[in-house]
């Protein structure tokens, strides 16, 4: 599974707002700058999240975006939900082409499917205050590789 630049930059943008002080704005040029990406693919992002309330816009000089929400009440698996375009990992998902010849008898989409739900399972238990803390490392994040069972 592989995420969109669509949802790695507008995760980016958040947690590059999140780092301001509260109410405090940037422009999606200084933004850009900072992450060493185009400006014209944050303004799509930057739009996009303030129409789903994320974000909020002020225009003309002295203007920026920023946060529209406390950090603690966004999730990452909202985020992520909110910026990708689908979640079909195999043909089978996607309900316009359902054009498998194996499709009554194969599991393999059950199994996907519960992987998938596992995966923004995780997501939603992280919001993006728990990206913010600065003294939280990703192994504090994450199970340890040697915790996870396999078989």
């Amino acid at each position: 599974m592989q995420l969109t630049l669509y949802t790695d930059y507008s995760l980016r943008v958040l947690l590059y707002l999140g780092q301001k002080e509260a109410g405090e704005s940037a422009t999606i040029s200084e933004i850009a700058d900072f992450y060493g990406v185009s400006r014209n693919h944050l303004v799509k992002v930057v739009h996009h999240l303030a129409t789903l309330g994320l974000l909020k816009t002020t225009r003309g000089k002295g203007g920026g975006v920023r946060l529209a929400r406390d950090p603690a009440t966004v999730t990452i698996g909202e985020v992520v939900r909110a910026t990708e375009p689908h979640f079909h990992l195999v043909e089978c998902f996607d309900p316009e082409a359902p054009t498998c010849s194996v499709l009554n008898d194969c599991r393999l989409k059950g199994v996907l499917g519960e992987a998938t739900r596992a995966f923004f399972s995780v997501l939603d238990r992280y919001t993006l205050a728990d990206m913010l803390q600065p003294s939280t490392s990703a192994d504090e994040l994450t199970i340890p590789l040697n915790r996870i069972r396999r078989g």
